[in-house]
């Protein structure tokens, strides 16, 4: 049920609230906010909104940079990190104009409300339910500099392989063994379980936490499916979560996807399904994986679109040091059942009807899940659109393990970008899909694109400590 903003109100009375807090989101999908006193909501704030500089966010706007905030009721939230009681709530950028004022198209809670517009506008569906996955290094120690003396960065957890000639009690996990390991050994557990009671509180409904491969301390959250829109929201607001109740615990969290050389990285799996009228779109009993004809055209239009998908899917550098053989991350454009090295893997456990669906492997949270989340939408109705089918065009289904297939079998493969350069080049090449209904503005991705372009250029200007250990005796 949609909140009022009464409900709001009364909502603020009744938890002595002090203070009503809003969160926004900048280019790079980071939260920023804004905070006033509780006693100066009201219904006007709810019109008039709160003004802030666009451009101090990263949107290169042609109009004039002074927008308005305006908070969405139903993301009303009670903020269990802030000593004084404050409610928070995120919404909508908006450009001032008379008589009204207009959505800001760049900004990324409008842009995945856009795709939902597409969606429905096409008649395919009505509402896409997404379940990301997750994965994250909980550490105890982080530390690293970048100077003219000193090129370094320094990790550490507790229950690492690496401890156990300093770990007192011997609770120590083996390298690339931590999976679903049980206490002793699983040091954060209870953090991970007030993790999950502070999103419970949020509105988000958790399936299970567990750690995950990695023995230096990863795990994973998976919530469960939901709503594209909240979903989006909810995305923010666990990430928001986890590093909080990291730091409550004395613990560093992070979703960089390679923070550390020889062990697993950390993906954002993107399973999703498409509803119509309360009925399953991606359903057939009679077809692959029980999958039907429009799920293979959405597949193949991810799987069409994949390389420029990566660039906002995986937007940093360090993303592209975890899509690498020899994990469990996707290096191969295809799809197949219950195969974690294609990037796209449908679940065998999925039997039910209304829950048959598939997973994008190659996300990292890095992204901004509002700009992600719509393009792998824009992509999915693209393939719909132009029946793109992903047999036809040879991306499966692989029921192998695609690591383990010779040379010859491998050359034929396609595979996805090595590097956020590469990825970029993909998306200055396609992106008629993302731009089509005006979902993604023009200016918006030359912007994004120009912005990743110069990360590119800095990183790869700055010397590696490995480096040292190829070249420095040379």
């Amino acid at each position: 049920m949609s909140k009022s903003v009464n409900d709001i109100i009364a909502l603020i009375k009744e938890n002595d609230i002090k203070m009503v807090d809003f969160k926004m989101v900048d280019i790079n999908g980071q939260y920023r906010h804004v905070t006033i006193p509780a006693e100066n909501f009201s219904e006007d704030t709810m019109k008039s909104g709160i003004g802030f500089d666009a451009s101090n966010y990263g949107y290169a706007v042609v109009e004039k940079s002074d927008m308005v905030f305006i908070p969405d009721p139903d993301t009303a939230v009670i903020d269990p990190f802030c000593e004084i009681p404050t409610l928070s709530m995120t919404g909508n950028a908006m450009i001032i104009e008379s008589p009204e004022n207009r959505p800001l198209a760049q900004y990324p809670r409008n842009i995945i409300k856009a795709a939902v517009k597409a969606m429905q506008d096409s008649g395919v569906a009505d509402t896409m339910y997404i379940l990301p996955e997750f994965e994250f290094y909980l550490f105890d120690d982080v530390t690293w500099g970048v100077d003219g003396n000193y090129i370094g960065a320094s990790v550490d957890a507790k229950q690492s392989y690496w401890n156990s000639t300093v770990e007192g009690h011997g609770v120590v996990v083996p390298k690339q063994k931590n999976y679903h390991i049980a206490k002793p050994f699983d040091i954060s557990y209870e953090c991970r379980s007030e993790m999950c009671m502070h999103m419970k509180d949020a509105g988000i409904e958790i399936n299970y936490h567990h750690p995950e491969v990695a023995a230096s301390g990863q795990f994973e959250i998976e919530p469960q499916l939901g709503e594209v829109v909240h979903m989006a929201d909810a995305t923010m607001m666990i990430k928001y979560i986890i590093h909080n109740t990291a730091l409550k615990y004395g613990k560093s969290a992070t979703f960089m996807p390679k923070p550390i050389y020889g062990e697993a990285g950390s993906g954002m799996h993107v399973h999703m399904l498409l509803m119509k009228d309360g009925k399953p779109v991606f359903s057939d009993d009679n077809g692959y994986a029980h999958l039907s004809e429009t799920a293979h055209y959405f597949m193949g239009g991810l799987l069409k679109h994949i390389a420029s998908i990566c660039a906002i899917a995986n937007p940093s550098t360090n993303s592209f040091k975890r899509l690498v053989p020899g994990f469990e991350a996707p290096v191969t454009v295809g799809y197949a059942t219950s195969n974690r090295s294609a990037v796209i893997r449908i679940p065998a456990y999925a039997k039910s009807p209304e829950k048959r669906r598939f997973e994008l492997r190659n996300p990292d949270a890095t992204c901004n899940p509002y700009f992600c989340y719509a393009a792998i939408l824009m992509a999915g109705l693209d393939g719909i659109k132009n029946k793109i089918d992903p047999h036809a065009n040879g991306w499966g289904p692989y029921d192998v393990n695609l690591y383990h297939l010779s040379d010859e079998e491998k050359a034929k493969l396609h595979h996805l970008p090595t590097s956020l350069d590469e990825a970029l080049d993909a998306l200055e090449a396609d992106n008629d899909y993302l731009t089509a209904d005006g979902v993604f503005p023009k200016e918006l991705l030359a912007n994004f694109i120009k912005a990743k372009r110069e990360e590119c250029r800095q990183l790869a200007a700055i010397p590696h400590p490995a480096e040292f250990d190829k070249y420095y005796n040379l």
